[in-house]
Formats: structure tokens, C-alpha cells, sequence
């Protein structure tokens, strides 16, 4: 997104979509913990991970953002075992319709170039994000 489309997109009017979703709406950001990423390492590719999940949604389902943002932009963090598992979740989740942000790291700090750090789920009703990610350990 450009400058001049991310200004556009806090100046201008909110969406006002017919359907607001009635059920509790959620952001599920699972974090590769295979990485053994410190502390303030994980909070920056979360941190990537939501708005760049966002943004997406804004785009791509305006509904769900929309009424995530009205309701609180509930996040929960949990562990995943490592980028293969990201990957399963991310194709379980595709396959449901859930929209998916991949984040990969720079590589400047603590890990390799191009490591699969965090996938964002969402933001998404809570019981279809839960019947994915409802057994994962929270962070």
C-alpha cells in the first residue's frame, strides 16, 4: 500500500457494510516458537503480523474488520511448533475461508533471512478461529 493509499484509508469515511457480524470477532497470531526468538523479537513480528493482517482485511473483508474494531480488536498469541506447522494451520485456515497473513524476518537480528515468524488468522469469528487453533498453548 502506497503513502498516498494508507492516508486515504484513515481520512476517508468508514465502511458501512450491510451485515455486521453478530458473533465475538478475533485475531489469532501464531508465533513459530521453533525460532526461540527473545522477547522483543516475538512483540515485533506480532506486531507486523496485525497490521499487515489489518490492512488485509480491510481490503478483503471489510464486514469482519469492521465489526473486530467495534468489539475491541481482540488478539490472542499462541505457540506454534515450527514453519511447517504455520504452514498446515495457514492451509486448514484457507480452506475455511479464514483470511491469512504470513510474516518473514529480514533477517538483521536474531534469525535466518526469509524464517517464517508469525502467522496472523483474521481477524475472524471466534468459534471458526477456535476449531483451528482452540489446542494451541497460548504465548
Amino acid at each position: 500500500m502506497g503513502l498516498r493509499s494508507f492516508i486515504h484509508s484513515l481520512t476517508a469515511p468508514p465502511f458501512r457494510h450491510r451485515s455486521i457480524v453478530d458473533e465475538e470477532v478475533k485475531m489469532v497470531l501464531v508465533v513459530n516458537n521453533n525460532l526461540k526468538m527473545g522477547k522483543g523479537k516475538i512483540a515485533a513480528q506480532v506486531g507486523h503480523a496485525a497490521v499487515s493482517s489489518t490492512l488485509k482485511c480491510g481490503k478483503e473483508a471489510p464486514d469482519l474488520l469492521e465489526s473486530w474494531l467495534a468489539s475491541g480488536q481482540k488478539k490472542i498469541c499462541v505457540k506454534g511448533t515450527d514453519a511447517d506447522h504455520l504452514l498446515q494451520l495457514e492451509k486448514v485456515a484457507s480452506n475455511k475461508g479464514i483470511l491469512s497473513t504470513k510474516i518473514h524476518d529480514a533477517g538483521h537480528t536474531q534469525i535466518p533471512s526469509g524464517s517464517l515468524t508469525v502467522l496472523a488468522l483474521g481477524p475472524d469469528t471466534e468459534s471458526l478461529l477456535s476449531s483451528i487453533t482452540g489446542e494451541l498453548k497460548l504465548l
